[in-house]
């Protein structure tokens, strides 16, 4: 192209963007209802994109935050979605035996494991004094949980093997509880009720710094056989934390949990293990495929409105077609060719989608801020969305105009 020809296609582009301008200002109502299909495709790709990105981000956090060897060792693990009608053949979790305790305690002994925690959960409710908390969660654990969860105790403490042998009613409670029971008061030393029983509050828990470590929901954290003793709930689902020591690699540690659990359940040879390891590239991969079907339906969302948007611009690119016959007119008979008026009347339409685009960003960004800031979602908006966004709307004037 040459330095002429370039400098009339700059030319056309500046034109194009102040008809645009112009026409915006001259028919403010109808170049709103025309851009605002594609404000909206635009604002729901930026706040679902913001969304997703923060939660896939604290998800993963959360998972690593427990160290990058760490492992998880359950009763049945199957990626993706199971159709669970209360059948054998659709519920296979029911052909293995359920972990125990004195597994665990054999795998404490495997020389590549430095920490093991079991874990089970249930639901109830908590009291101090006049407050009341209707829904905890309550977490069984080993006493050296800290060592493969991660995370701090501050105030206070937590407790002993001695203590969870005895089955000592005392509780651990996160950040978030311990604010809703006691507020600003010190809260180690302090009693609660749960189940019908008193238990001593001697620490807190502090999560790692992410969505899903215990923050932003009410746990109380239990020796796992005090919750043996004063809950009922269904005893199926006991689970272990796995992290091998600092010198042993995560596959050594996984195949020497494997061996050890075979060997104690008698499994020979060739058989099928009646457990599953999980770790956390396998969580991360079935949380991947499930934020998948998120942008599916993003993507779908932003289209409908991009084809509104689109649609708008085709009524109102003929409307400025036909007002503007004489311009036409005159600019080919002046020796505009058909080309360049294209050019002009497409960059005014990329022009006005641009702008819807814009402002959807500007509502998208606003909207990820009011998430962060307001709820307990790390919305963050990534820079792939605004340029996918931007680009997205442009087209859609050059491909409608």
């Amino acid at each position: 192209m040459t330095r002429s020809s370039s400098g009339r296609w700059l030319t056309a582009l500046r034109e194009g963007v102040g008809i645009a301008l112009d026409s915006l200002r001259a028919n403010k109502t109808r170049a709103a209802l025309t851009i605002l299909g594609v404000t909206i495709g635009v604002a729901v790709v930026v706040t679902m994109a913001a969304t997703v990105e923060g939660i896939n981000s604290s998800v993963e956090e959360s998972i690593r935050s427990s160290g990058p060897t760490t492992f998880y060792v359950v009763r049945y693990f199957q990626g993706g979605v199971m159709i669970d009608d209360g059948s054998e053949e659709n519920q296979p979790w029911r052909r293995n035996p359920p972990l125990t305790v004195e597994e665990a305690e054999a795998l404490r002994q495997v020389p590549s494991i430095g920490a093991v925690t079991v874990r089970e959960f249930t639901n109830t409710a908590m009291d101090a004094g006049e407050v009341h908390v209707s829904s905890v969660q309550v977490v069984g654990m080993s006493a050296r949980y800290i060592e493969a969860m991660g995370g701090d105790i501050n105030p206070g403490r937590s407790w002993t093997s001695i203590e969870d042998a005895a089955g000592e009613r005392v509780v651990v409670l996160n950040e978030k509880l311990a604010l809703r029971l006691f507020g600003q008061r010190y809260p180690v030393g302090l009693k609660v009720r749960m189940s019908g029983q008193q238990f001593t509050v001697i620490g807190v828990y502090v999560p790692p710094a992410n969505l899903f470590g215990g923050g932003n929901e009410s746990l109380a954290l239990l020796p796992h056989e005090t919750m043996r003793r004063n809950f009922q709930y269904w005893h199926g689902q006991m689970g272990f934390m796995v992290r091998p020591v600092e010198s042993s690699t995560l596959q050594q540690g996984m195949d020497d949990v494997t061996a050890a659990l075979r060997r104690l359940r008698g499994l020979r040879p060739g058989q099928e293990s009646n457990f599953s390891l999980i770790t956390q590239d396998a969580i991360l991969s079935i949380w991947s495929k499930v934020t998948a079907v998120f942008f599916a339906v993003m993507i779908g969302l932003s289209s409908i409105g991009l084809m509104v948007g689109g649609i708008g611009v085709v009524a109102i690119m003929m409307i400025s077609v036909t007002e503007r016959t004489r311009e036409i007119g005159v600019r080919k008979a002046l020796g505009a060719t058909r080309r360049e008026i294209l050019w002009q009347f497409l960059v005014e339409a990329a022009t006005l989608t641009f702008i819807g685009g814009a402002i959807g960003l500007a509502i998208g960004g606003g909207g990820a801020w009011l998430l962060q800031h307001f709820t307990p979602v790390p919305a963050r908006v990534p820079l792939w969305s605004i340029v996918v966004a931007l680009l997205a709307s442009a087209l859609t004037g050059v491909v409608f105009g």
